[in-house]
């Protein structure tokens, strides 16, 4: 008699190729993101020379996905980066701590990445919906608003309370308006292209601290929009040929979504001014109403709430199992291992998701997606270039199928790339990834103490 697998997953019978994997990454990075970030990725240097630093972002996005493909290749397995350190790292006593990490802080960054979503979703809702604001201040609860977001964090997190083989199509039905909404911005857009309106103020490029910092907070922006390129390392498993589909579909995915977004970006400021861009609560809808006339832009608005709510179901989906495979393995606390007796869904690690999600939807848009990205940084994204280094230097029985171009330059540049972000960071964005790094060290030696040494 077979074992039940524990989560049952949907996967194509010989596994993903890559364009199969490619179209997975893309569809993990294309959603909401833009809609809510251009506000402030303008902002964030004052004008329309801000592409910039999605240009720049892009660059560092390229150089650390060669970093991902060359561990995913090497070690293509479910997980991605805790899969990789456990790897790497987890033969030595002190190095168990860090797959321990990466979860602690996995928590906590993709809840506010997931809250970042549903906040700039309700900006969205309220235009849509102009009574809501009154609406909600007469049930007289302090935060206005935000409670909807709750409620829809509720709703997400109930709706993905089933088995994983009923989610396929609520999915496919759910992201179904995201690509249609982003051409359609390019192409009307383009069609009303006013270059005149891309126009950068005087001093846009004086080299100075206040053009570091802008720079910076644009690079961060960016970066928080192009998430979800190493998508594909989380599905290892399913993949064929990992050692050449991983490296191809991570490049392939990065190359188009920055293309598709660079463009989407400058369609929208050459037609809105940036001057009134940058204090948009709702940029597509106004985008769209400027173009044609409000009607159009609230039908519109209600295809970027779809847009939303799509892309928080796939992303709870995705990141709820990777809490519960690491407490499987034994590299977490033991009750995220818990799975519903009926659904086989890990239902703790959903909840705790859902609990922190609707906790972060309080905090303003700007902090948490600043927050978002700044947490991740230490833990994920540059203890993932030491390990690269590790394990080629110290792991020769691993086969390495993909080895990045031009090593060691590119993951040096990623390792630059990302120290500049966290530095030009706010400071209140410095404090939590500091508090959630220590706090998380404190976590795993009080486990260690209840628990003993864990194999």
């Amino acid at each position: 008699m077979t074992e039940k697998p524990d989560v049952a997953q949907i996967s194509l019978e010989r596994g993903l190729g890559v364009w199969q994997a490619t179209a997975l990454n893309i569809a993990n990075m294309v959603g909401i993101g833009p809609f809510i970030t251009i506000p402030a990725f303008i902002a964030s240097m004052h004008g329309p020379h801000a592409v910039v630093g999605w240009i720049i972002a892009a660059v560092l996005i390229l150089c650390d996905g060669l970093v991902w493909s060359e561990l995913g290749a090497a070690m293509p397995g479910s997980g991605g980066t805790y899969h990789f350190l456990r790897q790497i790292f987890g033969q030595h006593p002190w190095g168990k701590i860090l797959p321990f990490l990466f979860i602690w802080q996995f928590l906590v960054s993709v809840a506010l990445e997931l809250a970042s979503g549903y906040i700039g979703t309700l900006a969205y809702l309220e235009f849509a919906w102009p009574a809501l604001p009154q609406t909600v201040a007469a049930w007289g609860l302090p935060g206005g608003t935000r409670w909807v977001a709750v409620l829809a964090v509720l709703f997400v997190t109930l709706a993905l309370c089933r088995k994983v083989s009923h989610l396929g199509i609520m999915g496919l039905f759910l992201c179904a308006g995201t690509l249609i909404t982003v051409v359609s911005v390019i192409v009307c857009g383009l069609m009303h292209f006013n270059a005149d309106l891309l126009a950068t103020p005087d001093n846009a490029f004086r080299l100075d601290s206040r053009f570091a910092i802008g720079l910076g907070g644009a690079m961060s922006i960016a970066i928080y929009d192009y998430l979800g390129y190493f998508n594909v390392c989380h599905l290892g498993d399913e993949v064929r040929q990992p050692g050449k589909t991983i490296p191809r579909a991570i490049m392939l995915s990065i190359v188009i979504v920055a293309c598709l977004y660079l463009t989407m970006n400058i369609s929208i400021m050459a037609v809105v001014p940036w001057q009134i861009a940058m204090d948009s609560k709702n940029i597509a809808a106004d985008f769209m109403e400027r173009l044609f006339d409000h009607r159009v832009a609230v039908g519109f608005t209600w295809l970027i709430v779809w847009t939303g709510v799509a892309g928080m179901f796939a992303g709870t989906l995705a990141y709820s199992r990777i809490p519960y495979a690491a407490a499987k393995a034994g590299d977490f606390f033991s009750i995220f291992a818990y799975l519903h007796p009926k659904g086989r869904y890990p239902i703790v690690s959903l909840l705790a998701l859902g609990v922190f999600t609707a906790g972060f939807c309080f905090l303003s848009l700007q902090s948490v997606i600043d927050a978002a990205v700044c947490v991740r940084i230490l833990v994920q994204f540059v203890g993932q270039i030491f390990a690269l280094h590790m394990l080629r230097t110290t792991r020769p029985d691993i086969s390495m199928p993909f080895r990045m171009w031009f090593y060691p330059l590119p993951s040096l540049i990623a390792l630059v790339g990302w120290l500049f972000v966290l530095g030009t960071s706010a400071w209140l964005s410095i404090q939590l990834s500091l508090f959630v790094m220590c706090s998380g060290v404190i976590a795993y030696f009080i486990r260690q103490r209840w628990t003993g040494p864990q194999s």
